[in-house]
């Protein structure tokens, strides 16, 4: 039997998709901007920084429905680790290795990490608890 998501699952995947969309567009936006004086990997470092200030208040307000906290703020660059080293080495290679071009490269890149991200993100963001099912209570 194959178990459809929870509506709270659903809304938080497409949640996290658009706050992603306005995430990946700020880091753009970033990147071209800081382009113009950067090397294109420090250009790539600081906007990823930088951007993902700005997606943890953003998941933690509309995807997750969280407080933020500081706990949870030193985490977050966890739940990006992945993501940065996806995308990090993706640029590298898109644009030392197959010389494709640096304007592009970052958003070809960080596809790869998205369903990776939201996992890591989730765990971090929410209490253990919440996202679990109940279990019944012991006898």
């Amino acid at each position: 039997m194959r178990l459809a998501p929870t509506r709270p699952m659903a809304r938080q995947i497409l949640t996290f998709a658009v706050v992603g969309v306005i995430n990946t567009a700020t880091y753009y936006g970033l990147y071209l901007l800081f382009l113009f004086r950067l090397p294109y990997l420090a250009a790539h470092v600081l906007a990823f920084a930088l951007s993902m200030v700005g997606s943890f208040f953003l998941n933690a307000h509309f995807t997750y429905r969280t407080r933020p906290t500081w706990r949870k703020f030193l985490l977050f660059p966890l739940t990006n680790a992945t993501n940065f080293l996806i995308t990090t080495a993706g640029v590298y290679v898109i644009v030392d290795v197959l010389h494709a071009g640096n304007t592009l490269a970052p958003l070809l890149a960080s596809a790869a990490a998205i369903p990776v991200t939201f996992v890591v993100s989730r765990t971090i963001m929410l209490p253990r608890d919440r996202g679990a099912p109940a279990q019944p209570p012991v006898r």
